[in-house]
């Protein structure tokens, strides 16, 4: 058993309780003071419902799936019907602990910590009945009559369903072990009653018959070994009586799980099933499968365990990271769903697997995770094992049973010789834990497959002998031979295909092929081996000479025929196959796998169940020469000259000779006689070349008829037919032939060269199609080759030699890189291989991906290479407007989804990485950034939602009220809902101010801006765009400026360099400069210049123009600036560059060299030191500069 777990979400409270809709489709949660609704096929939250005041303990969905209860600690319990509508209401004097719908009446009980009531859609009031303890828990029998309450003082009170009491039950530890769960087994009583019956009919009675036969003491022995304690238990008495028991006492079944650490099961009447079993943790839920097979237990072992309905431990469904508070089982199926204390809701899908051995006619199998039925394949006959634990696996050979268990293997044996006996006893235990892949039991010995190594063990435990393998074990079966000296055939996962026997050290490799090994076996006569690779293609191999016989497609299992050597089949694809000698394939439908084939009989398994499919037996034809064939195959000669050879058609001819080769030693020279002296008379007289040439080819072509493929090689070779006998290899897969013919053709004869690469690359073997290819001289087809098999290392030096196949090599490697999710790789193979327009689609793809899955970090860091990619196709002329108008927009979006992606991680994480005044400044950049448009995955209720919240942290209570009040216009996700109410009502009592502190200075003008500013994100006075640091978003002191007219960039810089030196004292200020970034630092230092510094002067402005003024500087200017105090984007053509000037000498601004973004020095040193490269660019800092 394995679970997978298929969704997980996570509420904000614990998960008090849970339930299912009856037909599946939908789960009611518990959670906080609210009722979640979810779809149960992919986890999504339907809805959440809101109705009680307070924490909602328990929820509770009728069987007829038209109403559920929910009960909560304000005392009140909610009707709600199956469209998510409350329709009644009622309370109790205490808050409400459990709810539980009425099976066959739909009567509601529900319980509090001092009464419960019973209300029901006929009656108008609840009848509420006082309770001793505080109720915890409550369930309803099948058939309704009964209600089970489970109490906090440790008693059980079964009440009918009037409420009153008629049986209590008094657990021993009293109010120390709390009742915390209970649950009656909701398989129907009848219909499990008329189950027992049928199936006791089907397997006990009929072992009952041959009981009959053997003496009562032998019995009572016989049922004393049917357990795995056997020894231990008295022998189960068998009852062939009428069954006349009280049906309430055999199948209502209570479950009760205590703090006292333990689980047990009581009858209807109140008597106890069996002694309590221990838990080792406080278990807080227990809910059956549907038809009561298994129980889910959860609790403070922060897991979900399974056990049988007896409970027995089974395994763990899924472990949780906190206390286990509710589980259920998803109606008629095998999911589960489990809510923990820290909000998390877990779907998961249980998976078992089939355990199961076979040895020719006698099938055992598990069921019911702790029971081994042992099936009689020919006469139907079956027999139960109860193990009592989990069965782990199962081995079985001749009248030898091999159980393995938790804690021990038990060996069974069968009572007599007799082929029909189904009475096993226990022979041997072996007390031990093994960990094993694979068991296979023999007439003394166990043998344990772990992993690569084989453990041969006596019965007694005791490890005799052991074999190490090369490889992963994939397959082991046992192919007879003396009592302890068995042999084994084994398969590898490196294709290798071994005999060994138990008694000896050494292990015999019977061959190796290229494929990893799935399914073996060997034919009756050990002459034969069929083996299904991983490729799931039969191949039929002759043990003696390793030779290939043949192979079929589509397989996935192989099995002899036990008594006709020549007959096998294989199943796979929907399809039955069964092979008689080299005719033809028969096939016919069939779903499973096959497992055995004796005599007219062909055993297949489909899921849990193994079936028998009879199949005719045909025998030869009635033409003269199948008569001689089959007169041969008696071992006695027939008068070969006698028969005609040309009254037969060619038909008759080749039947016989196929039943020749299927005979003896004899008939198989009759064949090489009829191929070698029969045939050759008509054409050797002549001496004729071309007759000769003929005659040859016609040899060959009968010798390829019968199935005899390498002679006609070597005669289709000897004719000089190339073509037929590369075929012939090709078809077979003989790859050295092939290379041997490719080695020795002339390279003027291209057509049987180009099908030996041909087939030599269809056969996996790119080095020998290569050598071909260069034979011939055909290049391109080399590289093809090396681009179809992804040897991309020997493509790329071929297109350094040859750059014409330049464009065949990047482009498929691109692609290929795109479809091994490798984008960025692929975007830039496309870029070098000059397909421009498929670079670009794969960054869009990129980029509209990152953003549907909310990863905006990549979607920003994408749009930045799209827009440097259509920079880089500006330079063309053609394309240079469209292409800038691209950049531009991509640039925008870049700087969008790269703030936005701080505010989607504010909002979405428990936890903030960022400091407030920086999520301020990014949702203020945002809001005044944001086109009308709103670029697609960014929520503007996300940004004025952390907007709002940061300005009230921060005092800027006014721009807070402005962005609440934004919000009521806009339609807000329900988890969001009650923060921005409230945020709404606390803001009122504020002041209508903003504190001074946060109010934006324009560097230009000195205006201080509003925190909300119409015009976006420019200075009101004097239009100069603001410029932000790209990681904290605060106002940088950069002014940027523009060359005046007829000032080339070079020009600008050598005026901007000189610079009156620096005195001595100074020698503390230098510009610290890298290969990966750009830093400027500035210290006071006294300016020769004084006050009047050209490029301030410069700035003065005009209060209140409407205009934008850039800032134009002449070469005077220029030559006044300090190196240090410039920063300069470089842009590569079209664009030109960009220069700013710092105002502010105390500041350090670093600049990134390949994105051109701005931030604080200290905070760019930090992020580099975190991520090791830009934030922004993801450039490394050893990477040298564009």
């Amino acid at each position: 058993m394995r679970a997978v777990l298929t969704w997980r979400d996570k509420a904000e409270h614990c998960i008090n309780d849970i339930a299912f809709k009856p037909d599946g489709t939908q789960l009611i949660l518990a959670a906080g003071n609210r009722l979640l609704v979810y779809d149960t096929s992919d986890g999504t939250l339907l809805q959440p419902l809101k109705g009680h005041k307070d924490t909602v303990y328990c929820v509770a969905y009728a069987k007829d799936g038209k109403r559920f209860a929910s009960g909560s600690a304000d005392k009140s319990v909610i009707i709600w019907t199956s469209k998510l509508e409350g329709i009644l209401k009622y309370t109790h004097n205490d808050a409400i602990q459990c709810v539980s719908y009425n099976p066959i009446t739909h009567q509601l009980a529900s319980c509090s910590s001092s009464d419960f009531g019973l209300w029901s859609p006929e009656q108008k009031s609840v009848s509420k009945h006082k309770s001793s303890s505080k109720i915890i828990c409550c369930s309803w029998t099948n058939d309704g009559q009964y209600l089970a309450l489970g109490m906090f003082n440790g008693i059980i009170s079964i009440r009918n369903k009037n409420g009153e009491e008629k049986v209590k039950i008094e657990r021993p530890g009293g109010s120390l072990s709390p009742i915390w769960s209970i649950c009656w087994n909701p398989s129907s009583r009848w219909e499990s009653f008329w189950m027992n019956r049928e199936n006791e009919d089907a397997e006990d009675v009929i072992v009952n018959r041959y009981f009959q036969e053997i003496p009562s003491t032998l019995k009572s022995a016989v049922y004393s070994s049917q357990g795995s304690e056997a020894e231990e238990e008295e022998p189960e008495e068998e009852d062939n009586s009428p069954r006349d028991d009280n049906l309430e006492e055999r199948n209502d079944i209570l479950a009760v799980a205590d703090w006292g650490q333990k689980i047990s099961f009581y009858q209807l009447s109140g008597k106890q099933i069996g002694k309590d079993r221990a838990l080792n943790f406080d278990p807080c839920c227990i809910s059956y499968f549907t038809k009561g097979e298994y129980i889910l237990l959860g609790g403070s072992d922060k897991q979900v365990s399974l056990f049988t309905k007896d409970g027995v431990r089974l395994g763990t469904v899924g472990e949780q990271n906190s206390w286990v508070w509710t589980c259920q089982v998803k109606p008629d199926s095998n999911y589960v769903v489990v809510g923990c204390q820290d909000g998390t809701i877990s779907f998961y899908q249980l998976i078992f697997s089939t355990v199961h051995g076979l040895y020719k006619d006698r099938y055992a199998y598990r069921d019911s995770m702790t029971d081994v039925i042992v099936q009689h394949l020919i006469t139907e006959q079956k027999v139960r094992i109860k193990c009592k634990e989990l069965v782990k696996k199962i081995a079985i050979y001749r009248n030898r049973l091999a159980i393995q268990l938790p804690e021990k293997i038990l060996i069974y044996e069968l009572y007599s010789e007799d082929s029909s006996d189904m009475h096993y006893r226990v022979k041997e235990k072996i007390i031990k834990k093994f960990e094993c892949n694979l068991l296979v039991v023999c007439a003394n010995h166990i043998i344990l497959c772990q992993e690569k190594r084989l453990q041969c063990l006596s019965f007694s435990g005791v490890k005799e002998r052991e074999w190490q393998m090369e490889s992963l074990i994939r397959y082991i079966k046992v192919i007879g031979g003396p009592p302890g000296r068995e042999g084994l055939l084994v398969g590898l996962k490196n294709g290798q295909i071994l005999k060994i026997f138990v008694d000896n050290l050494f292990a015999i490799i019977l061959l190796k092929q290229a494929t990893a090994v799935r399914c073996l076996d060997m034919s009756a006569s050990r002459k034969k081996l069929a083996v299904v690779d991983e490729n799931d293609t039969c191949l039929v191999y002759d043990i003696d000479t390793k030779e290939l016989l043949f192979q079929e497609p589509n397989a996935n299992s192989v099995a002899w025929n036990t008594q006709c050597e020549d007959m096998l089949c294989f199943s796979g694809g929907g399809y039955l196959n069964i092979k008689a000698s080299t005719f033809p394939v028969h096939r016919q439908k069939l779903q499973g796998f096959v497992v055995g084939y004796n005599g007219s009989k062909i055993f297949c398994l489909h899921v849990f169940s193994i079936s028998a499919v009879e199949v005719p037996q045909v025998t030869g034809g009635t033409c003269p020469l199948s008569a001689l064939a089959r007169r041969t195959r008696s071992g006695k000669p027939g008068p070969l000259l006698d028969f005609k050879i040309q009254q037969q058609s060619l038909a008759d001819c080749t039947k016989a000779i196929l039943l020749m080769q299927q005979g003896s030693q004899c008939g198989k020279q009759l064949v090489r006689v009829f191929l070698f002296v029969v045939l050759p008379q008509d054409f050797l007289g002549s001496g004729d070349p071309k007759e000769t040439k003929m005659l040859i080819t016609k040899q060959a072509d009968w010798a390829r008829n019968i199935k005899e493929p390498k002679a006609a090689v070597e005669m289709y070779i000897s004719a000089g037919e190339h073509v037929k006998a590369i075929e012939i290899c090709g078809d077979h897969g003989w790859v050295d032939m092939l290379i041997d013919i490719a080695r020795k053709l002339d390279k003027a004869e291209r057509e049987p060269l180009l099908l030996c690469a041909t087939y030599l690359k269809k056969l996996d073997s790119p080095g020998y199609a290569a050598e071909t290819y260069l034979k011939m001289g055909d290049l391109k087809s080399l590289v093809q080759l090396h681009v179809e098999t992804q040897r991309w290392d020997e493509a790329f030096a071929l297109g350094e030699k040859h750059p014409e196949f330049k464009d065949d090599i990047y482009v498929p490697y691109a692609q290929w890189l795109a479809e091994n999710d490798r984008f960025e790789e692929a975007q830039k193979a496309f870029h070098k291989a000059g397909r421009q327009r498929e670079a670009v689609q794969v960054l869009e793809q990129l980029t509209n991906n990152a953003v549907a899955e909310s990863r905006f970090n990549d979607a920003a860091y994408y749009y930045w290479m799209l827009s440097m990619q259509c920079l880089d196709i500006a330079q063309d002329p053609a394309q240079k407007d469209m292409m800038l108008g691209k950049f531009h927009h991509f640039q925008r979006l870049a700087e969008l989804y790269h703030g936005y992606h701080a505010i989607h991680r504010h909002t979405e994480d428990p936890f903030s990485v960022h400091r407030p005044e920086t999520l301020f400044n990014i949702s203020r950049f945002l809001l005044h950034s944001l086109p009308k448009d709103t670029p697609l995955g960014i929520s503007k209720v996300k940004i004025l939602f952390t907007l709002a919240k940061q300005s009230k942290a921060l005092g800027a209570y006014r721009l807070a009220r402005h962005a609440y009040d934004k919000l009521r216009g806009l339609y807000i996700p329900a988890r969001f809902q009650k923060s921005i109410e409230l945020g709404t009502l606390t803001i009122r009592a504020k002041p209508f101010h903003d504190s001074e502190e946060l109010v934006p200075l324009c560097y230009r003008c000195s205006t201080n801006n509003p925190l909300l500013n119409n015009l976006g994100n420019v200075c009101i006075n004097c239009r100069q765009p603001f410029i932000f640091s790209a990681s904290s978003y605060d106002v940088l002191h950069l002014v940027e400026f523009y060359l005046g007219e007829g000032i080339t960039d070079e020009e600008a810089i050598s005026l901007i360099d000189l610079e009156v030196p620096r005195p001595k004292q100074d020698n503390r200020q230098q510009e610290i400069a890298n290969s990966s970034s750009q830093i400027l630092r500035l210290v006071e230092t006294k300016d020769s210049m004084g006050d009047e510094d050209p490029f301030t002067a410069k700035l003065s402005f005009e209060q209140g123009g409407s205009e934008f003024v850039p800032v134009v500087v002449s070469r005077l200017v220029l030559r006044s600036m300090s190196r240090r105090d410039v920063l300069i984007k470089r842009w590569p053509p079209p664009l030109r560059w960009q220069y700013f000037r710092s105002l502010l000498p105390d500041a350090s601004i670093t600049m990134c060299p390949s994105c051109f973004q701005m931030f604080h020095s200290e905070d760019y040193e930090l992020l580099v030191l975190q991520h090791g490269c830009c934030p922004y660019c993801r450039r490394c800092k050893d990477d040298p500069g564009p």
